[in-house]
């Protein structure tokens, strides 16, 4: 499968006027939505909910802050209201590489088109 980069919209949903607009990588692998730490202060900063582990990609184990919440809108797809992860990351060249998730994905009606490498809107919420 492809890069599948997605334009979105992301603000603290008690101050709406602390957002954040970026191109987030879609990672069917991550759960939900992941941002750097370092953009924490322009989302207000929401309330951390809790702390949680995660395993990473090289199967690395690292903290994370769960806040929120957060308005989530991927550009053409349902508004959401869910939680962000913010997780110490290193830029790559320069640029932080934030993750999209499954639930953020499933929960805005979005699917992943790997043909087309894109995202594509899901007709139905699925209730099987």
């Amino acid at each position: 499968m492809g890069r599948i980069v997605a334009p979105v919209l992301i603000a603290n949903a008690l101050d709406p006027a602390r957002e954040i607009r970026c191109e987030i990588l879609v990672d069917a692998g991550t759960a939900g939505l992941v941002l750097p730490t370092a953009w924490r202060s322009r989302l207000g900063p929401p309330p951390t909910v809790r702390t949680v582990e995660m395993e990473t990609a090289d199967q690395r184990v690292v903290t994370g802050d769960v806040c929120g919440p957060v308005r989530i809108q991927i550009e053409g797809f349902d508004t959401i209201f869910n939680e962000v992860t913010f997780l110490d990351m290193q830029p790559r060249n320069g640029e932080y590489e934030p993750l999209l998730g499954y639930i953020i994905l499933e929960q805005s009606r979005a699917a992943v088109d790997p043909i087309g490498q894109r995202l594509v809107r899901v007709k139905y919420y699925d209730l099987k």
